[in-house]
């Protein structure tokens, strides 16, 4: 699942002077924000919604990430091979 979330503020073409796509800007203003989250909290419909996001993207006006990218096995235990690393260095320079 894609967030969208807003890196600069623009003028609206006509077609977006409308609250609601104002609310929508303020929102992504502030935090990233999902398609769903968008056309749940704008009363839109997410077509419209989709149509406005590309909008934004075309200017460039939008960073996203990608929250469905799995974490690497390795990444999660990175921690652990830190501590291991250390254990293991302790016990070497200790005999």
């Amino acid at each position: 699942m894609k967030e969208y979330r807003l890196v600069a503020w623009a003028d609206l073409p006509a077609p977006y002077h409308r609250t609601a796509y104002r609310r929508m800007l303020t929102d992504m203003s502030h935090r990233h924000m999902s398609l769903a989250q968008l056309t749940a909290c704008s009363g839109i419909r997410r077509k419209e919604v989709q149509q406005f996001i590309e909008m934004l993207d075309g200017r460039s006006l939008l960073t996203e990430r990608d929250l469905s990218a799995p974490d690497s096995v390795f990444d999660s235990l990175r921690p652990l091979g830190g501590w291991l690393r250390k254990a293991l260095n302790v016990q070497a320079n200790d005999h």
